[in-house]
């Protein structure tokens, strides 16, 4: 329960679907399916990454450090999630939710940073093939993976300390099976200006500025790619793109969607506060590895030799 002008509440309580209760072992199922495809499908590739010399390159060193991102992010609400649905078990501590906040933030806004990092590989690899090999180093591959890891917990890490500031005395019921910043700052009772503001500073700081240098990245790219004159050369440089712009558009129109319900959907109802949460958490890391699995040869050929070699 919440305690009366404290600075902060003794336990959060998780939602499921409300009014469907009773359905939640049923429920169960297919979101415990759609972790394990998720858990499953970048595992996949992440060992194919890693036995296949072939694809010790940068883009798909990138998407190997994409997939770790999306591993960590799943496992970042699975245990709650599942705790909830299977076990009815709603309760989380303050300092858990803090926890659990601050890496699904730090971890959406590395993906972010790592989703750019590749759009600048495919920006490099079209635009100016004969140095690319000179400019994606594998030690300038690693510097940027640590920059975006750093990047992330940087700007997040303030926003679970800014939220020990203010006092709680509003119901203490989450709208997600998981913890936002958003969701946990709408229960204070104080002044919320400065975690609004910072929210607003680290946002647009973060997945604003990386979302217009995807865009410029591809108008460059469409640019390039007009400029050539051979038709099918144009539409195999656009293909190399597709897996990427797929994942691109996976992860930011439910962030965006996100963002929106909890700013303007105060009236709308729980059901959809639930469904953009998991559509939030659980789609890019679910579709990710299969619209790579599909579009990128190289990847597609290694996983069906791999099948064919343990079928014999």
């Amino acid at each position: 329960m919440a305690n009366n002008g404290s600075s902060k509440p003794l336990l959060f309580l998780l939602t499921g679907f409300p009014g469907l209760e009773h359905l939640h072992p049923w429920l169960a199922v297919p979101i415990s399916l759609m972790y394990f495809v998720a858990l499953c499908g970048n595992g996949t590739i992440l060992t194919i990454i890693r036995a296949e010399s072939s694809l010790h390159k940068p883009m798909y060193l990138f998407l190997a450090m994409l997939a770790v991102t999306d591993v960590c992010l799943v496992a970042t609400t699975l245990p709650t999630v599942l705790r909830l649905f299977w076990f009815n078990v709603r309760a989380l501590s303050f300092g858990a939710c803090a926890t659990q906040m601050f890496f699904i933030h730090s971890l959406s806004c590395v993906e972010s940073g790592i989703l750019l990092a590749m759009a600048f590989d495919r920006f490099v690899a079209i635009s100016n093939p004969l140095r690319y090999s000179l400019v994606l180093t594998g030690s300038r591959i690693a510097k940027t993976g640590l920059l975006m890891l750093l990047r992330g917990v940087l700007f997040v890490l303030p926003t679970p300390l800014l939220l020990r500031l203010l006092r709680y005395c509003r119901a203490n019921t989450l709208s997600h099976s998981f913890c936002v910043h958003q969701d946990v700052m709408k229960l204070a009772c104080s002044d919320r200006r400065v975690n609004v503001i910072y929210g607003l500073f680290a946002v647009l700081s973060t997945f604003g500025i990386d979302s217009l240098l995807v865009l410029l990245s591809y108008l460059i790219i469409v640019k390039t790619v007009l400029n050539i004159a051979c038709g099918e050369e144009r539409l195999r440089a656009l293909d190399t793109c597709v897996s990427h712009l797929c994942a691109v558009l996976i992860f930011y129109i439910p962030l965006i969607g996100l963002s929106i319900i909890h700013r303007f959907g105060e009236r709308a109802s729980p059901l959809v506060h639930i469904l953009m949460g998991f559509t939030y958490v659980l789609i890019p890391p679910m579709l990710n590895p299969i619209v790579y699995s599909i579009k990128t040869t190289p990847i597609r050929q290694s996983i069906l030799k791999r099948l064919q070699s343990s079928a014999l």
